[in-house]
């Protein structure tokens, strides 16, 4: 399994910006999705956006609802590094963030991806 590892999270206030980026051990070739989720304290995790992938090319891109308009999903290639640009915070927002991979072209549910990183915190407050 690709080890996933994210950073970036931290506290803001509402209207600002965090980029979070998630490192991966190895290049994954082929195609496959790699994917932001959240989870919020009491809620289930819930997709935030999704990019599937052939070798190098990024071939989509998803976003949830909430997400459409304030976040942006990419990735550099040569770092093994998935991004994930987030804009106009809100405090509904706050949330464990998760990088997930999956084979194939799945869609943005938690079930469809099988590796996950261990998370990083995201606080807006009001």
């Amino acid at each position: 399994q690709v080890r996933l590892v994210e950073s970036g999270g931290g506290s803001v206030q509402a209207g600002g910006s965090l980029r979070l980026s998630c490192t991966a051990s190895e290049y994954m070739h082929g195609q496959y999705a790699m994917a932001w989720f959240r989870q919020a304290p009491g809620k289930e995790r819930e997709g935030v956006a999704r990019i599937l992938c052939e070798n190098y090319s990024v071939l989509d891109t998803y976003y949830a609802d909430s997400a459409k308009g304030r976040f942006t999903i990419s990735r550099d290639n040569a770092k093994n590094m998935l991004f994930l640009q987030m804009n106009s915070l809100k405090p509904e927002d706050s949330a464990n963030y998760y990088c997930a991979t999956a084979r194939g072209w799945p869609a943005l549910l938690e079930e469809k991806f099988n590796n996950w990183g261990q998370g990083t915190q995201v606080t807006v407050s009001s």
